[in-house]
């Protein structure tokens, strides 16, 4: 304590030591100082009790605001820590008018002078704010505004994303005290603030408790929802809230102004439907037990109760597969990114199978929704949908197969990616817009087919040929390399001492050749008598042939 009091007494004279000073002023990075000194001191996890420690005037406000920022969280449960918070509120905003004070010395330059006065109107701000001293607040907090905006146009970029960053900080709580101060047009703002995910720390409890109070006046209005044809009544009020609502969660993911942002959206959306699941299950207990009591009751039909939960039901599973699609679409968008650092371990084939596989477990939940059974476009839709994400889920167990070098198992996958991706191609012609938000099958049919060739490329080229085995059909295996010339297969063989190139000796072939004609009308054919044509000479008998032989008739 006695060590404190001594540095307090150092900085409370800021004329002494004047031949030590440098030529330009006493500066002090005060907004700098205070972002890196929560960053490493347990802000960047909520802890602010590890920022209490001491760093002259400046950290004496940080270490009362800290505390009192402490509190604040535990006034949730303990709402006696309330007062407690406000005085350490005000403790801060003292010390730090101390170091505007002691800022006021010539000795300081222009810009730590803007800095204290800019930190001591966001200070006294806060008080006023807790205090809901809308007007004091505003005024407060627009000094504090009006300061870091001319402050981020004059120096440098570094320091202008601070200087930026506070303005962002505040302009929620300036917008909720001129609501509360009678601007109904602030909550437009807010509300868009929340789109873009703003109005973070102190201010989100109070935005959120806004937006629900204003959606409360709504829901009086609401008294039904129509849902695949059927009309069903809502009367329990944390319904209504969500319903009225669930169409701002949807705009604010849509305008997510980052992953980091949208993923909170997304658990924000999960949470209340999750919440608003619950208590119209309790009111289906309340309901099946009137219906034990009852005894003309329909048990056959689903209630309009049991409907609404199912439509719930079917609000969170889609939900769920739109939160892990846009988080497989960020993986894959880092996967084909080349790693910077190889210490790190980047994402891997294998987190998107995980994602993946939720993804179909969900729609294997939204096709036993009660009440949707015989609804056969919705089960047709769901069957769909299933077929597109097994796509590629089986796409990327193929790419984790790849990174081990096996890759006949990958061969085979892509095919089984294709025969996916033509089914959901011949299905969805029936379907017509329905399913527009659904990824586009065709891309992933032409990735499919570079990495096709890029994976026979790589087989081919790499040194693991031997243990492979063949993905075509066995018959191939004894064709020779002419006659499947279309069709890739490792064959170790072709770079052997006896390569099956072609059949040798051939096989005969049939050839045409000369015909060979025979007359077989001949021996039916009658020829006229030629008697009266041939000389007669055979009428002197047996002595005319003696004659003959010995020459007595030459």
């Amino acid at each position: 304590m006695a060590a404190d009091k001594q540095n307090e007494a150092k900085v409370s004279h800021p004329d002494e030591n004047k031949e030590n000073l440098p030529d330009g002023g006493l500066g002090l990075e005060i907004l700098q100082i205070i972002k890196e000194s929560q960053q490493q001191h347990g802000l960047r996890h909520g802890d602010y009790q590890r920022y209490r420690y001491l760093l002259l005037v400046l950290m004496e406000a940080e270490r009362a605001w800290s505390y009192a920022m402490q509190l604040k969280q535990e006034a949730n449960t303990e709402p006696r820590k309330r007062f407690h918070l406000l005085a350490r509120l005000r403790k801060a905003a003292k010390h730090s008018e101390k170091l505007e004070k002691l800022c006021e010395s010539p000795r300081v330059d222009a810009k730590t002078k803007l800095e204290a006065q800019a930190y001591t109107a966001y200070l006294s701000g806060m008080v006023e704010f807790e205090l809901q001293e809308w007007k004091r607040a505003m005024e407060a907090f627009n000094k504090c505004k009006t300061i870091y905006e001319k402050l981020a146009s004059a120096f440098t970029e570094e320091l202008a994303v601070l200087y930026r960053q506070r303005v962002d900080e505040i302009s929620p709580n300036i917008r909720y005290c001129a609501y509360n101060i009678g601007d109904q047009n602030a909550i437009n703002d807010l509300m868009q603030m929340r789109l873009t995910g703003g109005g973070g720390g102190m201010m989100a409890e109070k935005l959120e408790a806004l937006i629900t109070q204003a959606r409360t006046k709504q829901a009086a209005t609401m008294s039904e929802v129509e849902w695949r044809g059927r009309t069903v009544p809502v009367k329990i009020d944390k319904a209504r809230i969500f319903l009225l609502g669930l169409a701002d969660n949807e705009a604010a993911i849509a305008q997510a102004a980052n992953e980091e942002t949208k993923e909170h959206l997304y658990e924000t959306l999960l949470a209340e439907c999750r919440d608003t699941i619950q208590a119209v299950r309790e009111e289906l207990k309340s309901e099946a037990k009137q219906r034990e009591r009852s005894s003309d009751a329909d048990s056959g039909k689903v209630s309009n109760l049991q409907f609404l939960h199912s439509y719930l039901t079917y609000i969170k599973l889609c939900t769920l597969v739109k939160r892990n699609e846009s988080m497989a679409h960020t993986l894959q968008a880092k996967l084909k990114e080349p790693e910077a650092d190889e210490s790190k371990r980047g994402p891997r084939p294998q987190d998107l199978i995980r994602l993946y596989d939720i993804i179909l477990q969900s729609l294997a939940e939204l096709s036993t929704l009660q009440g949707l059974e015989d609804d056969h476009t919705f089960q047709k839709e769901v069957s769909l949908k299933t077929l597109v994400y097994k796509a590629y889920r089986c796409f990327f167990i193929a790419q984790s197969y790849v990174l081990v070098k096996k890759w006949s198992e990958a061969l085979v996958l892509y095919e089984r990616v294709l025969k996916y991706a033509k089914e959901v191609q011949s299905k969805a012609k029936s379907f017509n817009n329905s399913l527009k938000d659904l990824p586009d099958v065709q891309e992933l049919i032409a990735e499919v087919s570079a990495e096709k060739y890029s994976l026979q490329a790589a087989a081919i080229l790499g040194s693991c040929v031997d243990g492979l085995v063949d993905v075509y059909p066995s018959s191939s295996s004894i064709q020779p390399l002419c006659d499947r010339l279309e069709t890739f297969r490792l064959d170790p063989t072709l770079v052997g001492k006896q390569p099956n190139l072609v059949q040798f000796p051939p096989d005969f072939q049939p050839i045409p050749c000369k015909p060979l004609f025979f007359d077989l009308a001949l021996n039916h054919v009658a020829f006229p008598p030629l008697d009266d044509k041939v000389e007669q000479k055979g009428k002197g008998g047996l002595t005319g042939y003696i004659k003959g032989i010995f020459g007595f008739g030459s």
